[in-house]
């Protein structure tokens, strides 16, 4: 490929012309992203990453020389170490040594499919070999190798055990669909590996007429999708775990208004008056008959009325053990929420007063929101603190 420089004329008065120079070195970099045959891969002993690269350069041009070169240096080489690779790790008691093998005729059987499709690789490597066979079997002992170590996990009979043997059963699932009962063990382990929480939300006490249910309904929905913190948490109620049936729970979170109150008000009224000068008041008619305007000072009385309702409260997070009274973790979490409104009315020229101050005085006092609305208005920075504190702390499951 050749390298051109870039004569550009930058138009100055004089009409000098500059040369903006490419740095060779920045060239050369492009030049290696975006046209590699592989050869490097070749030269470093990286012989399947040297034949997927000439491939890839052989989809957009067939004839490519240094590619088809590559190909047929790297492809026997490529067959070589990662048929070498796979037969020595399955003769080794590795507990592993069928999905290491899988890996190596999945990259093995790449390179034959890669070719298929590439009629300028087929033009090079006229006869790729198929490891479908090979696959295919190693496939099926990796499932067998996963399955046997899921059994083994699952037979631990604690958290940390089965959630080992439930990735195990994953894996066997993932070599071959449908694997024995892999399915079924997958989640009785994922059920045994499952901390599980009985969520107590106390209820508003019903002297306040007030109604928590929709906080509490928000945040069991939170506790019940996937952003909770973790796939093997469960949250349950109270009514659930009897439902259920369930013969043990390993934690319960405790949620409770401490305390909170709704409409606390505090209004105030202000009272000014304002001038303003060299303002129109009127003509007078002069002794040739003409008129002439009179300015003078004109006044207004306003009365400015503020009112604000200030809403707030605190809810307490607690998670317990199951006894009720070993305590793992206490927060509380403050909300507030503030409804205001301003009006005025006035007296007087309203020349005196200013557009904001008009304004004011065009509106009337308004109804305040109800009781109920204010409360979930407040409870809302904490239904964002608690969830972030909850996600927080159950990841670690």
């Amino acid at each position: 490929m050749g390298i051109n420089i870039v004569n550009v004329n930058f138009g100055s008065k004089n009409k000098t012309k500059m040369k903006y120079i490419v740095p060779l070195f920045t060239i050369v970099l492009l030049l290696t992203i975006g046209c590699s045959s592989g050869k490097k891969q070749l030269e470093h002993g990286q012989y399947y990453t040297a034949v997927i690269k000439s491939i890839n350069r052989l989809k957009n041009n067939p004839d490519h020389k240094k590619s088809r070169e590559t190909l047929l240096s790297a492809y026997p080489f490529a067959i070589e170490t990662l048929t070498e690779s796979a037969k020595q790790g399955i003769s080794t008691n590795q507990p592993n040594k069928w999905r290491n093998a899988v890996s190596q005729y999945e990259k093995l059987h790449s390179m034959y499919n890669a070719i298929k499709s590439t009629p300028g690789a087929r033009a090079v490597i006229t006869n790729p070999k198929s490891y479908y066979n090979e696959l295919s079997d190693a496939k099926n002992n990796a499932a067998e190798e996963s399955y046997n170590e899921g059994v083994i996990s699952l037979n631990g009979n604690n958290r940390e055990s089965a959630r080992a043997a439930f990735f195990h059963f994953q894996d066997a699932l993932s070599f071959v669909p449908n694997y024995k009962d892999a399915v079924e063990k997958m989640e009785q382990a994922r059920f045994e590996a499952t901390l599980k929480v009985v969520i107590e939300q106390i209820p508003v006490p019903t002297r306040y007429q007030l109604s928590a249910n929709f906080f509490q309904d928000k945040v069991e929905e939170f506790l019940r999708s996937t952003q909770s913190g973790s796939q093997f948490v469960a949250f349950y109620t109270p009514e659930e775990i009897k439902k259920n049936k369930l013969a043990y729970v390993d934690q319960i979170l405790r949620i409770q208004f401490d305390d909170f109150v709704v409409g606390q008000e505090l209004s105030k009224v202000e009272t000014e008056t304002f001038e303003r000068d060299s303002v129109e008041v009127g003509n007078v008619e002069m002794e040739d008959g003409s008129t002439k305007k009179v300015y003078g000072t004109v006044k207004a009385k306003i009365s400015i009325f503020s009112k604000q309702l200030k809403s707030e409260g605190m809810v307490s997070m607690k998670i317990l053990k199951p006894d009720g009274t070993a305590l793992i973790k206490h927060e509380k979490f403050n909300g507030t929420y503030i409804w205001q409104e301003k009006w005025a009315t006035f007296n007087g020229d309203e020349r005196a007063l200013t557009k904001e101050q008009l304004r004011l005085c065009k509106r009337s006092e308004m109804h305040a929101p109800p009781p109920q609305d204010m409360f979930i208005r407040f409870t809302e920075p904490i239904y964002n603190q608690l969830t972030s504190q909850i996600r927080q702390f159950y990841s670690q499951y």
